[in-house]
């Protein structure tokens, strides 16, 4: 907390400014700047500093953040650090665009059991096909704390969301934990179809066993790509004009 309010007080009442600012260890440069509404020189600087710095995050497109900013201003004879860069950027609310690194969550297991494709590309939604078939996929979701990872379930007939799963790893009880989650909601009453693509946690034994355990027949493209559970809406870039699923 500043102690210029305490000294101005004191001030009116009569005490000797010079003797305030001698026993409270400030300066009275800076007191009678603040009373006079003065910026000091460090305030002057950063100012300086934030206008440069915006300049090069202009020219930048937006793309550079405070590393590469105070590169920049390095090479133009700035006397500056990289943690006050930094500061007069979210002051400034700057801030540079990182390239999202691309998550692999579908990895075949060269081992797994052969296993039919039971769908055969057919999405087409039949209403009257209500948890008869259906099918699954993992995204992910960058977080703070790292990647979230999101393993769904979701009904070809109605689109909806009828199972889900997140952890903070791709082991086989991601899916898991979202079949189980799927047949407690749903209760099936006749065995669904569970249509997946060829990752390792779809095709690993302890996922038939649970399958088996739960009345589900397991299919899976016959491509071995993701891209028959993304006809669903579920995040494809090449599906865009697919229907959405809903929740």
């Amino acid at each position: 907390m500043t102690v210029h309010p305490f000294i101005e007080a004191e001030k009116r009442d009569g005490h000797n400014v010079k003797r305030a600012s001698e026993l409270l260890k400030v300066s009275r440069a800076a007191f009678y700047a603040r009373c006079k509404g003065t910026p000091g020189p460090r305030a002057v600087r950063d100012a300086e500093l934030t206008e440069k710095i915006a300049e090069v995050h202009e020219r930048s497109r937006g793309t550079y953040g405070a590393p590469r900013i105070h590169a920049v201003l390095q090479r133009q004879g700035e006397d500056c650090g990289r943690r006050r860069i930094a500061r007069l950027m979210r002051n400034a609310a700057l801030q540079g665009r990182h390239r999202r690194r691309r998550q692999v969550t579908t990895i075949p297991d060269p081992r797994a059991a052969a296993r039919p494709d039971l769908v055969v590309r057919d999405f087409a939604p039949d209403p009257d096909g209500l948890d008869t078939r259906w099918c699954g996929d993992i995204t992910y979701v960058p977080t703070d704390e790292g990647w979230l990872y999101l393993a769904t379930v979701i009904d070809i007939a109605s689109r909806r969301v009828v199972g889900w799963s997140t952890t903070d790893h791709l082991r086989t009880d991601l899916v898991a934990d979202a079949l189980r989650s799927a047949c407690r909601q749903r209760r099936p009453a006749r065995p669904v179809i569970f249509h997946s693509d060829r990752g390792c946690q779809y095709t690993s034994q302890q996922f038939a066993t649970l399958a088996t355990e739960l009345g589900v027949r397991l299919s899976v493209g016959r491509t071995g790509q993701c891209w028959d559970c993304q006809s669903l809406g579920t995040g494809s870039r090449k599906d865009r004009g697919a229907p959405a699923v809903t929740v």
